[in-house]
């Protein structure tokens, strides 16, 4: 009887088990069709086999999530079939589930934004948020379907873990049930192990980690899939992703070569013009005419038409991509070009050290520096990375000091808050740099009540925002033109990362981080359009060689002027999975070996030519292996400077 007793409750404790497993599927499930436009499979059958692949996945964190619940339920105490006990794990058991699964569903959405799987980053970056409940509140409101879904699954969830309980019975004989439960407890543990590790008792491999889910797809975008939310968070909780690789075949003269990490121009005489930086918020590329002249997208409607006005009279890179997925990303790479691939590098624990940068470079050269956001004083932890840049001031919504312009959400809205910083540069004395970060373009998509009748939804609800943005710009730019510093100055205007997709075109993995870069100088001879590869990090190096800067300075990127010293090249991140663009090929790289090789127009990632590898693929791959390198080890030894 006591073999049966015990047995009755590892069969219940399976059933509890494969519930979970169930309601993972479904949100597997519901992830892809929230998200079916990001994430292109070909048929059913392939998106069964991505479920299917998951599953190792889906092992490892809902046995990470039931580990107490599953000790508690095989311990051999003698009353745990009773009343008491069995509530007790049930609490225990959807305490910790539920909170599990809901970071599922919170990606059907936010995934929209990121197009990676949640991890424990975005913690990092809400840290220094003040108003989580207000976006909680708005996130629930907004998407209140998303919620409601959630409610249903988990009602349904209890009331099938109802339907089947545990026997209550006391056992006869208690030490045969005390052997026999022990046994079993270590046979159960036993089998954690290899489930936490995906499915893998081998002491000497590696546990499964987000890289692996790249392993059995057809495209990179559909490893998100494959994976679950609670195990990118639990996958990423403890870990540091910044680890020098040491590449057999990268050496110190390969980094030289390569990636000509300290850069020097002689191309410009030495001016000292002003320097403002635009850093829209969500701006992608697909939203400005200007940028799509080319594309070919059918009944394509622009919704920046000052931007597209002022293009005319700039010099617009029109193949420019961000070198990361977030806001706090497109900072360090803009400012201090720093990319940021599986982790920010301001959430990473290097942060804190001495890093040469627009700022440093100018502050050298006698500028006065400032940096703009509208949201409250910290908020995505611009202040601190400020403080660590060495801005010499820092102007938020503190100082703006007028709360009846904040958005409810984020911060002051865009056009009040751009006329304060042209205010407030008036009185600067020349030269100064100033960079601004904008933030109504942004989740929840709303603008101020006077503007609802000219600003309207378009095809996604960040297009009315969009055009809301681009009015503010307007109006900046109307009334700095009619001051006495704005006619030498450099403004340069480009997105933090991109953010709702309407076009087809704007689905295609690699213009997931599609940015405009606008240079803007009046009347000068920047003007026209550049079809090269440009990215976030070669603001800085442009800047420097625009204004005739001749000291060596450590850049990863290039001065998108100069055409001779370095070739032109984009290297960002999924968050898993390194994407190098040089020549004629992007290459995707596990930060091991090679995924795949695609032509340079294969914006899909649809054919992969890894079968077929010729000396450029091989070329392209030493060089991103050299990138990473020398990326890892400046930023774990602190050497984010050149030493005169």
């Amino acid at each position: 009887m006591h073999k049966h007793l015990r047995l009755n409750e590892y069969k219940v404790l399976i059933y509890r088990l494969s519930l979970a497993y169930i309601f993972y599927f479904i949100a597997r499930i519901l992830f892809y069709i929230f998200n079916i436009n990001l994430l292109k499979v070909d048929s059913v059958s392939d998106l069964l086999s991505l479920c299917y692949y998951g599953l190792a996945f889906d092992t490892t964190a809902i046995l990470y999530v039931n580990l107490l619940f599953i000790v508690f339920s095989i311990l051999p105490f003698w009353k745990n079939t009773n009343s008491g006990y069995q509530k007790s794990l049930f609490y225990l058991y959807f305490g910790t589930n539920l909170v599990a699964y809901a970071t599922n569903f919170i990606d059907f959405i936010y995934y929209k934004y990121t197009f990676a799987r949640t991890t424990i980053v975005v913690l990092n970056v809400l840290k220094h948020e003040t108003n989580k409940k207000v976006l909680l509140f708005s996130f629930l409101y907004d998407y209140w379907y998303v919620f409601v879904l959630f409610v249903l699954f988990s009602a349904l969830w209890i009331y099938l873990y109802k339907k089947v309980s545990v026997e209550v019975a006391v056992p006869s004989k208690k030490m045969h049930y005390f052997g026999f439960s022990t046994i079993g407890f270590f046979g159960v543990v036993l089998l954690i192990i290899g489930g936490i590790r995906g499915g893998d008792f081998n002491k000497a491999t590696r546990p499964i980690n987000l890289l692996d889910a790249s392993r059995h797809v057809k495209n990179i975008v559909q490893s998100d899939i494959v994976l679950n939310t609670p195990f990118a968070i639990i996958r990423t909780l403890f870990s540091n992703s910044f680890l020098k690789p040491n590449y057999l075949d990268v050496n110190e003269q390969v980094i030289l070569e390569k990636v000509q990490p300290i850069k020097q121009y002689h191309n410009n005489p030495a001016t000292k013009p002003n320097v403002v930086v635009f850093i829209l918020e969500s701006y992608g590329r697909e939203y400005i005419g200007a940028f799509n002249k080319k594309s070919k997208i059918p009944n394509y409607k622009s919704h920046a038409p000052f931007l597209d006005s002022l293009s005319q009279h700039s010099l617009i890179f029109t193949n420019a991509y961000a070198n990361g997925r977030q806001s706090i990303h497109g900072m360090s790479s803009v400012l201090a070009g720093i990319p940021s691939f599986k982790d920010a590098f301001t959430s990473s624990p290097y942060p804190k050290q001495k890093i040469e940068s627009l700022v440093s470079t100018l502050e050298s050269e006698g500028y006065n520096t400032s940096f703009f956001h509208g949201a409250a004083n910290g908020s995505m932890g611009f202040l601190g990375f400020g403080n660590i840049l060495g801005f010499d001031n820092y102007y938020g919504r503190t100082e703006f000091n007028d709360d009846s312009q904040f958005d409810g959400f984020w911060g002051i809205w865009d056009e009040p808050f751009l006329q304060y910083m042209k205010n407030t540069l008036d009185k600067k004395k020349t030269p100064f740099f100033a960079s601004v970060f904008t933030v109504s373009s942004h989740e929840p998509y709303i603008i101020p009540d006077k503007y609802k009748n000219r600003f309207h939804e378009g095809g996604v609800p960040i297009h009315k925002c969009a055009e809301y943005t681009d009015f503010a710009l307007k109006r900046f730019f109307d009334e700095a033109k009619k001051k006495p510093w704005f006619s030498n100055t450099i403004f340069v205007l480009v997105a933090d990362h991109c953010n709702q997709i309407y076009y087809d075109e704007y689905q295609k993995a690699i213009n997931h981080f599609a940015v405009p870069i606008i240079i803007y100088k009046p009347n000068s001879k920047y003007v026209g359009i550049d079809d090269d590869l440009a990215q976030q990090i070669d603001i800085y190096p442009t800047i420097l060689d625009m204004i005739g800067y001749k000291k060596p300075f450590r850049s990863w990127g290039r001065s998108l002027l100069d055409k001779k010293s370095s070739q032109p090249f984009v290297i960002n991140s999924t968050g898993n999975i390194y994407q190098f663009s040089k020549g004629n090929y992007i290459c995707t790289f596990d930060g091991k070996t090679a995924l795949g090789f695609y032509d340079k127009n294969d914006k899909a990632l649809k054919n992969n030519l890894i079968k077929n590898r010729n000396p450029e693929m091989d070329e392209i791959e030493l060089n991103c292996k050299a990138f990473i390198q020398d990326y890892m080890d400046r930023v774990v030894d602190k050497k984010m400077y050149f030493k005169q």
